[in-house]
């Protein structure tokens, strides 16, 4: 098997994204909640004012797994990256290609000189859970989120 290479995402990469994006949303059991597009993304991410960083994980030249993360500001702890989507095609998990997606997010969010890094898991996703435990990780049952969509 063709060595797994993690690296910065280019705008080149966002139909891929946007392909792993749709079956996270397929597994999250909400496709119907994907209205973003490959267009905007690339605009949003890669134009004058970035909004956003992107690691992809790429295997034979193929995409197969991404991590995109963004800056989070905490009045309590100061500037936190925050991890918004994470995920490996189902084929590729198990051989350490999360792992290696996720500490490449943590190390970037130390060189950054982040508070730390902070996500949301789903409560009955229990393989991202278990993936979570193992790095100690605080998964704080106590806040509900809420959120307004224009």
């Amino acid at each position: 098997m063709e060595e797994i290479i993690i690296r910065n995402g280019t705008a080149d990469d966002v139909d891929a994204v946007m392909d792993l994006v749709h079956e996270l949303a397929l597994y999250e059991k909400a496709p119907h909640e994907v209205t973003h597009t490959a267009a905007q993304m690339r605009l949003d991410g890669f134009g004058d004012r970035p909004l956003f960083n992107l690691l992809v994980a790429e295997h034979a030249g193929v995409v197969v797994g991404m991590a995109l993360c963004y800056v989070r500001y905490s009045t309590w702890k100061g500037a936190m990256t925050y991890l918004e989507d994470f995920y490996v095609q189902e084929p590729y998990r198990g051989q350490g290609i999360g792992h290696r997606l996720f500490e490449q997010c943590v190390a970037q969010a130390k060189a950054d000189g982040m508070a730390g890094i902070c996500w949301q898991v789903l409560d009955w996703n229990e393989p991202a859970l278990n993936f979570y435990r193992k790095y100690n990780a605080v998964l704080d049952p106590e806040w509900i989120n809420g959120k307004i969509l224009f």
